[in-house]
């Protein structure tokens, strides 16, 4: 009997589980079906009356569109290369300086522009606005590029700005001279009809960007610093506009970066005794880095999808993809394992699931019948944002473990901090709004930098550092970054200096509209109390 009744109390307690765990299966897949269909982040301030600023057309005549055209190939033609911080073009940066000069007039002529060189070859703008309560913007771009040669296969010479059936090629087209040139061609355009902006702005124009911006960029932010600038936001490059890039999402999505991953150079060396090749030891040098190296890649860093700002990006897209995936998109809370398993099969989604690592160079051998007494290896992290740069090396010595194999920091950084991008976030519904001004067809989301800029040496200047350039990328585009055959179309360079015409005239807005009728405004200050956004 009693045998008898244990066996009833445990069916008893497997019913109750079962129960219990079917109801909350039940629950959570009852919450996840109302998310789906319910979730939309996009809707707010699209709904919302915006404030009304006097706005100038962007009508650009014939004779402009040539001009503009011809001073972009212009610029690409200049071979502005960065091959490490000590070796620089500078012969081009100097060329490239008389370039701007000639291409924009106003700018450099107008008594609105202030205008100075720092560290010989990046420049400074400061255009004050008639409200000086409004706390200042600043848009960066940067003026060098990584080294390009045609013997690599490109269809036209890099530095050549061919135009080929609409497209024009070259080094910089993409990265970031679309940028330069758009910023300063938006603000000439502004200058010839009069316009004095509202709100003042600053812009920024590295020209070691490829190297660390450690002259430029690093430079520029001290000189800010010490007139005690403090910024509303930031813009740099960084995303772009996908069309066909994001598989299964309807139609293209412009992704503004809040966020940019950190970065370790970390140099792996091995010493033992030299000898002669025809009695080897049970392990050389290069054997036992060898190994080191193949357990790093064996043991990725541990995969942290959802815990980062990726999540808002799927968030904010999400209505946009068709069943089941707008269902898996608009719960990463509860489907984040599985969905950075998925992306972790390929190597450009996996960089959104974990810090990447990467075995970047090796060095050992004098002589073929020589042991070899050093060998060293250096790998590149990027590092995720819900990771910083201690843990990571962390990571690398325990994975690492063996005491012969020397690691060191040559160099790195923590992850950016993540801006704001919800409805009170000016600079991101700002950047927003003109995104959707010139392309409405697009879904605007926050997205994050695999790649590092120039933004980070501003990072104490604001607490809003954004990545964006309206650029349009095509299955195929992103593989030209640093790549072969970097290119712009004609049509879309037209639009980067009409986006930038515009934004300057969006920025003149002094607050967002409430988008659920609430009656505060914001006037929040960023460490400056006598601004006002």
């Amino acid at each position: 009997m009693a045998g008898q009744s244990t066996k009833i109390r445990l069916w008893k307690f497997v019913k109750i589980t079962c129960l219990s765990l079917t109801g909350l299966l039940i629950v959570l897949l009852l919450v996840a079906a109302i998310r789906t269909f319910s979730l939309d982040v996009n809707v707010g301030l699209n709904l919302a009356n915006w404030e009304k600023t006097k706005t100038i057309a962007p009508d650009i005549s014939h004779k402009q569109r040539e001009l503009l055209l011809a001073n972009f190939k212009a610029a690409i033609r200049i071979p502005t290369v960065s091959f490490s911080e000590t070796d620089l073009n500078t012969t081009a940066l100097a060329e490239f300086n008389l370039l701007l000069e000639r291409a924009f007039p106003m700018v450099f002529s107008s008594d609105l522009v202030k205008h100075e060189v720092v560290a010989d070859y990046s420049h400074l703008f400061w255009v004050p606005g008639t409200d000086p309560t409004l706390m200042p913007y600043m848009l960066l771009a940067h003026i060098d590029v990584v080294p390009a040669a045609e013997s690599d296969g490109w269809e036209a010479p890099p530095f050549s700005a061919a135009e080929i059936d609409g497209f024009i090629y070259g080094r910089g087209t993409i990265d970031n001279k679309q940028s330069v040139m758009g910023i300063l061609q938006g603000l000439e355009y502004l200058l010839e009809r009069d316009y004095r902006p509202r709100r003042g702005f600053y812009i920024a124009l590295g020209h070691d960007e490829e190297v660390n911006g450690n002259a430029g960029a690093a430079n520029m932010a001290k000189v800010l610093r010490s007139r005690g600038v403090q910024l509303a936001f930031v813009l740099d490059e960084g995303l772009a506009v996908l069309d066909g890039i994001i598989s299964g999402l309807d139609g293209p999505a412009a992704l503004i970066g809040i966020s940019e991953k950190g970065m370790a150079n970390v140099k792996l060396s091995v010493t033992t005794a030299p000898g002669h090749s025809s009695m080897p030891p049970r392990q050389t040098s290069i054997g036992i880095l060898a190994a080191a190296v193949t357990r790093l890649e064996d043991s990725p860093m541990p995969r942290l999808f959802g815990s980062g700002p990726e999540r808002g990006t799927f968030e904010h897209l999400a209505h946009k993809f068709g069943l089941p995936l707008r269902f898996i998109m608009s719960n990463i809370w509860l489907f984040s394992p599985l969905l950075g398993r998925v992306m972790e099969r390929k190597p450009d989604t996996n960089a959104f699931v974990r810090t990447t690592t990467a075995v970047t160079m090796f060095n050992s051998g004098v002589k073929i019948n020589i042991i070899a007494p050093y060998a060293e290896a250096f790998v590149n992290l990027r590092i995720h944002s819900a990771q910083t740069l201690q843990e990571v090396l962390d990571l690398i010595r325990s994975t690492v473990s063996d005491e012969r194999v020397k690691v060191e920091l040559v160099n790195g950084f923590d992850p950016l901090p993540v801006s704001a991008y919800d409805e009170a976030a000016f600079g991101f519904q700002i950047i927003k709004k003109t995104v959707l001004d010139m392309f409405p067809q697009v879904t605007v989301a926050p997205g994050v930098c695999v790649g590092n800029t120039d933004s980070r040496h501003y990072a104490d200047l604001t607490r809003d550092l954004y990545r964006f350039a309206p650029t349009w990328f095509k299955p195929g585009d992103p593989q030209r970054f640093h790549g072969l055959n970097e290119r712009i179309s004609v049509k879309n360079y037209e639009e980067l200096v009409t986006f930038y015409f515009l934004l300057f005239q969006n920025c003149d807005i002094t607050k967002l509209p409430e988008p659920h009728g609430s009656d505060h405004e914001l006037k929040q200050t960023v460490g400056c109390p006598s601004f006002r956004l």
